[in-house]
């Protein structure tokens, strides 16, 4: 994929927008996941992100082992966008039934799935009904949700929390033990301006959920909009987002899984690892690198290339989470 920034503008923003250990800016990353044919398996360790291709690790065999010795695993999905209908992707049913098919392919069951929002593109009652008679075929063990601005543009997320948010709190957060790992949802997309943002009361509910947890306990923590400035100028990122992540310096593991940007992207700060997630719909270009946001058009032989899951490992006594990324194209 040419380079069209230059000079200074490239340097800026190199390090934002790299992948510390590999040297693959953002602009290339899907170009290279689309000739690779693979994912990419990371290992969070003390805070440092490594990353290697499943076939630097003996392919599905490998992956299988691993799975097997992990205390559990679990799956992250995002903007299905069901109803969609334009050039970018005019078959998004039919990609959310590729993500689900990638999924009960996996060699081992995961015990979640998670899909950080935008399930429809216009919070019609069709649209979920569709999402939800296809995700509810995915081989998971339970299923959790949070809701991106396009599930609640109609009717302030009512439908949304009828469907997929009962027994939530507010607008629809909230938070469950599994395994030892303590996982909190979050809506940042209610209150949503030029950025997402979560709100008083929530912040207020997300400090004293916090407050009884041991520093020892991984968190993970799921939202629509990514809660770091990934680049406010398209409005991606939460604008009280700052406040909720001081909320978890105390914490050794904290895994922060998002959507809204249509791609693979990573962060780490200290103990928090940042992590979006692929599309199943259709993807946008990397952060600048167009006038503005949007659905991208790629070549139809391509698209599956640049659409994807997430499966992520918890082993019980480790301080990491192993993350790998899946485009659609590929085998499970």
């Amino acid at each position: 994929m040419k380079n069209t920034q230059a000079g200074k503008q490239k340097q800026d923003q190199a390090q934002e927008f790299e992948i510390a250990k590999d040297g693959i800016d953002r602009r290339n990353f899907l170009k290279c996941m689309a000739w690779a044919g693979t994912g990419l398996v990371w290992t969070v360790t003390g805070g440092v992100p490594t990353s290697r291709l499943f076939a630097a690790i003996g392919g599905a065999d490998a992956h299988k082992k691993h799975a097997e010795a992990a205390s559990f695993s679990f799956v992250q999905i995002s903007d299905s966008h069901i109803g969609f209908n334009k050039a970018a992707n005019q078959d998004v049913t039919g990609t959310l039934k590729l993500a689900i098919n990638r999924i009960n392919q996996l060699p081992s069951q995961p015990d979640l799935l998670l899909h950080t929002g935008d399930i429809t593109q216009s919070s019609k009652p069709g649209e979920f009904d569709t999402a939800q008679q296809i995700i509810t075929t995915a081989k998971a063990g339970q299923t959790f949700y949070v809701p991106g601005e396009h599930d609640t543009a109609l009717d302030d997320g009512v439908l949304y929390r009828e469907r997929f948010g009962k027994g939530t709190v507010g607008n629809g957060w909230y938070s469950f033990n599994h395994k030892g790992v303590h996982f909190i949802g979050l809506n940042n997309v209610q209150q949503i301006d030029a950025m997402g943002k979560l709100g008083e009361a929530q912040l207020s509910w997300l400090k004293n959920d916090l407050s009884g947890l041991s520093p020892s306990t991984p968190i993970v923590i799921f939202a629509h909009i990514p809660l770091w400035m990934v680049y406010p100028q398209w409005g991606w990122g939460t604008e009280d987002g700052a406040e909720a992540l001081s909320y978890l310096k105390k914490f050794g593991s904290v895994t922060v899984l998002n959507g809204h940007i249509h791609q693979t992207l990573q962060k780490v700060e200290g103990n928090l690892a940042f992590h979006t997630a692929a599309s199943t719909a259709f993807p946008q270009p990397a952060p600048g690198s167009a006038p503005h946001a949007g659905p991208m058009v790629v070549d139809a032989g391509k698209l599956q290339s640049v659409l994807g899951i997430t499966k992520v490992r918890y082993v019980a006594g480790q301080s990491h989470l192993a993350i790998v990324d899946s485009p659609l194209a590929e085998k499970a």
